[in-house]
């Protein structure tokens, strides 16, 4: 079993930043694939970011490049979702996933799932 527990959201007006955290436990993560999903209101959940536990690959959805940056850290078994120049249309909940294949980019690619954080991005 798996377990994801993320922290890090909350409300940041427009341009600012905010660095999400999803701690692993419960089994070695060393060919998993960890991702980072946003849901907005009345919209489907997305895929953000993705990272390769072993070998460190990255991917981002086009809307968040330049902009988000994924990284981990293997000593602690998290994840992190740095999140520069925020826009409105980022506010959503983020859920941390952990799946098997590179780049699983739908949610039923992924096996475990934490409870999400509420990131808002307003004036």
């Amino acid at each position: 079993q798996v377990q994801l527990v993320e922290s890090g959201g909350g409300l940041v007006q427009p341009g600012g930043s905010l660095r999400l955290s999803c701690a692993a436990s419960g089994r070695t993560f060393s060919t998993y694939t960890m991702g980072w999903f946003r849901q907005a209101p009345g919209k489907e959940r997305e895929l953000v970011a993705a990272i390769r536990w072993s070998g460190g690959a990255t991917y981002y959805a086009d809307s968040v490049k330049g902009r988000f940056t994924i990284s981990r850290d293997n000593a602690k078994n998290t994840v992190y979702l740095q999140m520069n120049g925020l826009k409105p249309e980022d506010t959503a909940v983020y859920s941390c996933a952990v799946g098997y294949l590179w780049v699983g980019a739908t949610p039923s690619e992924y096996d475990y799932w934490g409870q999400g954080t509420q990131v808002t991005v307003s004036s």
